[in-house]
């Protein structure tokens, strides 16, 4: 039945009007669309052709629509929800913003500036025509009675012409116009407004009424000199036409913007400014520059729009008992960044170099981590093992969750233990600079390196090891990154290269031996030869 009442309120409307009734539409920038009410809904003209459109519309008991369109689909609003049934009586806000249309150098351009971090950039396409002169936003308010859209071209009789009033036993007539050539002290109060206003006018304590079903205060400034401010400002008290909302507004008349509005029934402290300069959000007594205060979850929205050519994207921060967040609103309200109450400080502390500190104030390294007792870093991927990283008494380890053990263990002296087997990159793909090398000339180095028992420093002389010392064993083969450390993997190719060179005189020895045998033979048969 509601929607049969929208029906005939539009079908009336169009009867009316001789086609389509426009609605108040407060321009912000330049000239986005025309909107204009039919039987289907809201619907909007572009001005111009533009990439796509944002459409956001916010009513009663938190209603709130955001719709995007492509340059191809019809700018339509219908005041139903999914299910068909009309949307609540009360009164509804809009703003479409419009993507301007951008060549391939402009996106490059931004593109380009966003990465070096060059926000001057809009202001030389602006200049170059590239962009738009200004956001591309219109905004505007409706109102819902009965299921549908109330006709927004009905407006209030204005009384202008003057009529003749009663005033005490008399009547007199009051003129169109009095002009006072000179200055007017009026000891007393003053309503002013038509005809509304009446002989046993009550003021209480104001000085001033302006009385009148649709009122207005101009400042028109007629300055015409150059160089003197000119603009006109006007302070405006509700709508005029039908549908429209209860307001009160500070208009630039000259621009043809509305800078500041404020919604009848706006709650009490919407906006407090304190003596010392600090604004309350819905408090009186703002105790920070900008105090936020609410039942729940005081927020803010940074919302960049496509107006300037870069990609609409919009970040929330808010806080409530469970956490302080950042919401990524465009990416699906996905909160990146989470802070717990209790969280102690510096838990994430980030220095003036740029390092940062995990519990500590003061990092010394990119990523420093600190705590009482031991520290645990935990590395876990959706569906693998979880790894913890471990630095306490034992010394740094890696271990594998649940396992009891540890994969990996560096004690204070540097030791390391791992729970299986070293393995070293060494495929063919990995290497480069081959060079053949002669097996006797290292077996000759190895027999000469000096081989001895000793203890690290560290361990102390219970710990006994053998081997070189990387000193010789740099200066015997020029192997390694310097003379302090030796790489297992050197050491096992030297002694391969040093066996090879003693299988070849191993070898070379056997074939003398064999040689000296057969002679040794062939000289045996010649003695036993002469022997007879």
């Amino acid at each position: 039945m509601k929607k049969v009442r929208f029906l005939l309120w539009t079908s009336l409307l169009l009867v009316v009007c001789g086609g389509l009734a426009p609605l108040r539409a407060e321009e912000t920038g330049g000239r986005v669309a025309a909107v204009s009410v039919g039987t289907a809904g809201l619907e909007w003209q572009p001005a111009a052709e533009h990439e796509g459109y944002t459409l956001t519309v916010s009513g009663p008991g938190g209603f709130l629509l955001r719709r995007d369109f492509d340059s191809r689909s019809r700018l339509l609003f219908e005041p139903f929800t999914e299910q068909g049934k009309p949307l609540p009586d009360g009164f509804y806000d809009w703003e479409l913003r419009a993507v301007p249309i951008l060549d391939r150098d402009t996106r490059k351009a931004l593109t380009d500036a966003r990465r070096k971090g060059d926000d001057s950039i809009v202001e030389r396409l602006r200049t170059a025509g590239k962009l738009p002169a200004g956001p591309l936003v219109e905004s505007g308010t409706f109102a819902i009675r009965d299921g549908a859209i109330v006709p927004p071209d009905l407006r209030e009789r204005q009384e202008s012409t003057p009529r003749s009033v009663q005033a005490g036993s008399g009547i007199r007539s009051i003129a169109e116009e009095t002009v006072i050539p000179d200055d007017l002290i009026v000891h007393g109060r003053a309503c002013i407004g038509s005809t509304d206003c009446t002989a046993s006018e009550l003021f209480g304590f104001d000085i001033v009424k302006l009385k009148n079903n649709n009122t207005r205060l101009l400042f028109e400034d007629n300055s015409t000199s150059a160089g003197f401010a000119a603009t006109d400002w006007r302070l405006t008290a509700n709508d005029t036409t039908s549908g429209g909302v209860n307001r009160f507004s500070l208009e630039d008349v000259t621009a043809a913007t509305v800078p500041i509005t404020v919604r009848g029934g706006a709650p009490n402290n919407s906006l407090f400014i304190a003596t010392n300069g600090r604004i309350g959000l819905r408090t009186s007594t703002p105790l920070l520059d900008v105090h936020v205060s609410t039942g729940n979850t005081p927020a803010l929205r940074l919302e960049q729009n496509a107006s300037s050519g870069f990609t609409a994207q919009t970040w929330d921060i808010g806080a409530n008992e469970a956490n302080f967040f950042v919401r990524d609103f465009t990416g699906g309200s996905r909160l990146p960044f989470r802070v717990r109450p209790g969280a102690p400080s510096s838990s994430v502390d980030i220095a003036a170099s740029g390092n940062v500190g995990v519990g500590t104030a003061s990092p010394d390294a990119r990523l420093d981590v600190e705590a009482s007792g031991s520290v645990e870093v935990r590395l876990t991927a959706t569906g693998a093992n979880t790894w913890r990283l471990l630095n306490d008494a034992p010394g740094f380890g890696i271990e594998l969750a649940g396992a009891g053990f540890r994969a990996v263990n560096v004690d204070s002296a540097g030791n390391m233990v791992i729970q299986g087997t070293l393995t070293q990159g060494s495929s063919r793909d990995l290497k480069t600079g081959f060079a053949p090398l002669d097996p006797r000339a290292a077996l000759a180095r190895v027999t000469a390196l000096p081989v001895s028992l000793w203890s690290y420093k560290a361990d102390g002389p219970a710990v006994r090891h053998l081997g070189p010392t990387a000193e010789d064993f740099h200066q015997a083969f020029g192997l390694g990154a310097d003379d302090k450390h030796i790489a297992p993997g050197d050491q096992a190719g030297v002694a391969l290269l040093a066996l090879q060179g003693l299988s070849q005189v191993v070898q070379e020895k056997d074939r003398e031996i064999a040689d000296l045998k057969s002679r040794l033979e062939a000289l045996e048969r010649r003695l036993a030869e002469l022997e007879k």
